[in-house]
């Protein structure tokens, strides 16, 4: 009974994090930030919609923002690519970190993605070698890096903004390797036990944070949806508290802080669920 409990728990905060009505990335861009100017194209393919990113002020100090955006409409879904970054995407991310740290300026990013695009075309113009050197490319930056997992966390889709000084996550969001619906096709041979693999999958804020593969979780009740703009003034609040701790620390002490923490995944298991 307890497990089935968790199930239910699990599901209901997949159900949420994609819930119609939650609030997506540029909403929050449009409260958090001044002066937001968005900066298009990776200057080698084109322009990515579902990656979106450019200067901005955060509380007065200049940022780099950089975050995923889904659509609501049919238009707009289709504008964004639901979300679902090609490579040309994580190129401009690419772009918008060297020049973060070529001016020193902290960067922000915002998760929100069921993952990659897994386009023929995406493949063929590098999805993995893009995310991939994304990945290195946050691990060694000088400048601080705090990542905020907003709604769903899809696997390396996500990871390719992921890396980070900081992991925030809203209560209701989830960040795993893969969907549960793509998990339980593997090890069922269904999609309908996918609330049993959400469980599975230890998606949620609190086991993440248990895992210390996230730092902070900022409560949004039952629900960003209902109160977005208190959800978004906790974040603010997290945020700025966070980006004033890593500007405090000296640059390689921040870089060895970053790399010690990717490092200790996998070595400690405090949090997993048998």
């Amino acid at each position: 009974m307890k497990n089935k409990s968790a199930q239910v728990k699990a599901w209901k905060t997949v159900q949420t994090a994609r819930h119609p009505e939650r609030p997506q990335f540029l909403d929050y861009a449009n409260v958090l930030f001044e002066d937001f100017d968005v900066l298009h194209g990776d200057r080698l393919f084109g322009d990515d919609g579902a990656m979106v990113g450019g200067l901005a002020r955060f509380e007065g100090q200049p940022v780099m923002v950089v975050g995923q955006h889904r659509g609501r409409s049919t238009r707009e879904r289709l504008k964004y690519n639901f979300g679902m970054c090609n490579p040309e995407g994580y190129r401009k991310s690419q772009r918008l970190l060297d020049l973060a740290e070529r001016f020193n300026l902290p960067v922000l990013t915002f998760i929100d993605t069921m993952g990659a695009y897994p386009g023929v075309g995406a493949e063929e113009r590098g999805q993995a070698e893009a995310i991939a050197t994304s990945l290195a490319q946050l691990s060694r930056l000088k400048v601080p890096v705090i990542a905020t997992v907003l709604g769903e966390g899809g696997s390396g889709g996500a990871l390719g903004i992921g890396v980070a000084d900081r992991v925030i996550m809203l209560s209701h969001s989830i960040y795993s390797v893969i969907s549960p619906e793509g998990c339980a096709s593997i090890l069922w041979k269904t999609a309908d036990k996918a609330e049993q693999a959400s469980d599975a999958l230890a998606l949620t804020a609190d086991k993440l944070k248990k895992m210390g593969i996230v730092e902070h979780i900022v409560d949004e009740g039952e629900g960003a949806h209902l109160n977005a703009d208190l959800v978004m003034e906790r974040l603010r609040g997290v945020i700025k508290e966070n980006l004033a701790e890593l500007q405090s620390m000296d640059a390689d002490e921040r870089c060895e802080a970053r790399y010690q923490r990717l490092m200790k995944f996998g070595s400690e298991n405090p949090g997993l669920v048998s």
